[in-house]
C-alpha cells in the first residue's frame, strides 16, 4: 500500500474516525487491533475506517489523494492523528506499507507499528426492511442538541443510557431522560408510509453523531435497521449498533400544562440561575438546589450553602399571574435546559400540587423539557 496527499485532505477525516477507535490501554485484554484505523487504497480512492465494535465510522476520500500501490494496512489511530496535525501545511505527505508503515513528509520520518488486516473486525448489521429517509442537517442537529443532554450516565436502566429516535410519516422526534428530567424535541418529516419505528442510539452513537452533523450542510440520509442505525453524509459512513429494551412511555411523564404558568426571557432567567449555582454548588452536594419563590409578575431566585452560610438572591421580573409559591429544583438541570433552547421566550407551568416543571418553547419544532422538582 501506498498514496500520497497533503496535510489538510485527510485533517478532518483522521480526526473524526480516531475519535471512534478505543484507546490502546482499553483494547489490551478485548482486542488490539481496535486502537487502529483501517485503511484501504484502490481505484476508487482512499478508504479509512474506525471502529469500537459498537459504533464505527468510514470516510471515503476521493478527491486529493494519489495512489500508488492499492493494498490494505491498519495504523495506530490516535497516534497518527496526532502527527498528523503536527505536520507542516504545505508539505506533501506520503504513507507506504512495509514490514512498518511509513509516513513521509518534508524531512520528517515515522515509523509506525501496524497488525494484520485480515484481523480488522467488520460490524455486522445484518436484517433487511431498514426504514430509510432524508433528513436536513439542521433538524437532525436540533434533534441531538436540545436533547442529549438528558441522556442517563451508566445507570442500570440500561435503555435510558441513549436517545430515543422515532420516525413516522409525519414527524421525527428524540426523547432522553435519566429518570429526573426529560427533554423531547420534534421536528416535521419522517418517512413516507411508516407507522413508527423507534431506536434507541447509544451514548457514543450520539456523540458522534453530533461530531459528524458539526459542519453538515447538505441532506443527511438515514436508515434504522433492527439493530443499527447508520448516517451518511458527504464521504462519511456512520453505523452504530441500537440499545436493546423499551424505552419508557414518555408521555405519560410529561404533566399537562399547570395552573401555575410564568413565562420570561431565556438569557435572563439562564444567567440568574447561573449565578445563584455559584453559592448553590458544592463539592459536597449532589444536586445544588434553588428555591423559585414565585409571587405576581415577580421571581425571586435563592440559593444558600448550608454549611459555609453563604446565601444568594435575585429578583426578576416575570409574566405570572395566580397565587404566590415556592418550589425548588436542582440548579444544573434548569441550566442544562435554558442552555439548548433558541426561543427568547420560555414557559415553565406547574401543577398546583408542585409536580414536574413543564418547560415548553413552542413553535413548529416544539421542544418540551420536564423537570423534576426537590424537597425543600
Amino acid at each position: 500500500m501506498k498514496f500520497s496527499t497533503d496535510r489538510g485532505t485527510l485533517l478532518r477525516a483522521l480526526s473524526m474516525v480516531a475519535g471512534v477507535v478505543e484507546r490502546p490501554q482499553q483494547t489490551q485484554v478485548i482486542l488490539p487491533v481496535l486502537s487502529h484505523l483501517l485503511f484501504d487504497c484502490n481505484e476508487d480512492g482512499l478508504s479509512i475506517t474506525g471502529t469500537d465494535l459498537e459504533v464505527e465510522l468510514n470516510v471515503r476520500v476521493r478527491e486529493g489523494v494519489e495512489v500508488q500501490q492499492p493494498g490494505r494496512a491498519t495504523l495506530p489511530g490516535r497516534k497518527l492523528a496526532e502527527i498528523w496535525r503536527s505536520l507542516q501545511e504545505d508539505l506533501p505527505v506520503t504513507v507506504e506499507m512495509a514490514d512498518q508503515v511509513t509516513v513521509r513528509s518534508g524531512r520528517s520520518r515515522f515509523l509506525l507499528a501496524t497488525l494484520p488486516s485480515e484481523e480488522y473486525p467488520e460490524m455486522e448489521t445484518g436484517g433487511e426492511g431498514a426504514t430509510e429517509l432524508s433528513v436536513a442537517p439542521g433538524d437532525l442537529r436540533r434533534l441531538v442538541d436540545q436533547t442529549s443532554f438528558a441522556m442517563a450516565q451508566q445507570d442500570v436502566r440500561y435503555y435510558l443510557n441513549g436517545l430515543l429516535l422515532e420516525v413516522t410519516d409525519s414527524h421525527i422526534r428524540a426523547v432522553a431522560t435519566d429518570g429526573h428530567r426529560l427533554a423531547m424535541c420534534t421536528v416535521p418529516g419522517g418517512a413516507q408510509g411508516t407507522d413508527r419505528v423507534r431506536a434507541i442510539i447509544p451514548r457514543k452513537g450520539v456523540v458522534e453523531l453530533g461530531r459528524l452533523l458539526a459542519d453538515a450542510e447538505e441532506q443527511v440520509e438515514l436508515s434504522v435497521g433492527a439493530n443499527y442505525l447508520r448516517a451518511m453524509h458527504g464521504g462519511y459512513t456512520l453505523t452504530t449498533k441500537l440499545v436493546e429494551g423499551q424505552f419508557p412511555d414518555y408521555m405519560k411523564v410529561i404533566p399537562e400544562v399547570g395552573a401555575r404558568q410564568l413565562s420570561g426571557d431565556r438569557d435572563t432567567l439562564r444567567q440568574s440561575f447561573q449565578r445563584a449555582a455559584i453559592i448553590g454548588s458544592d463539592r459536597r452536594s449532589v444536586a445544588p438546589l434553588v428555591r423559585l419563590a414565585v409571587e405576581q409578575d415577580r421571581l425571586v431566585v435563592k440559593a444558600n450553602n448550608a454549611e459555609t452560610q453563604e446565601e444568594a438572591e435575585e429578583e426578576l421580573s416575570v409574566d405570572y399571574q395566580g397565587e404566590a409559591f415556592e418550589i425548588g429544583f436542582n440548579v444544573d438541570y434548569l441550566q442544562d435546559v435554558l442552555g439548548v433552547v433558541d426561543a427568547e421566550d420560555v414557559r415553565i407551568s406547574i401543577s398546583d400540587n408542585g409536580g414536574s416543571a413543564l418547560i415548553e418553547t413552542g413553535g413548529a419544532e416544539e421542544s418540551v423539557f420536564v423537570v423534576m422538582p426537590m424537597r425543600l
